[in-house]
């Protein structure tokens, strides 16, 4: 019986990291409006960036690297509506 502790059982997590991962994978990326928003990522992710000035991808599928104050802008509907979908889940 396999517990919390055992690498690759991290239960909810991992699911959601999977799916998410699948979700940007099929999603065709477009040029748009990215750039009036505020994106969702993971928190991890936004600390990782900071710190190695690698990009992030918002759950949206717009990559980039943080810069600007996110409380400036509203919040991205696509970013939005994949958190919806991921915590209904």
């Amino acid at each position: 019986m396999a517990t919390m502790d055992e690498p690759g059982t991290a239960g909810g997590v991992d699911v959601m990291d999977r799916e998410l991962e699948k979700l940007l994978n099929e999603e065709q990326l477009e040029d748009g409006d990215h750039e009036r928003f505020s994106h969702y990522v993971p928190k991890d992710k936004i600390l990782e960036s900071a710190l190695t000035g690698k990009p992030v991808r918002a759950l949206c599928g717009k990559k980039w690297t943080p810069g600007r104050d996110p409380e400036k802008f509203p919040v991205c509907p696509t970013c939005k509506a994949v958190y919806e979908k991921m915590r209904d889940a």
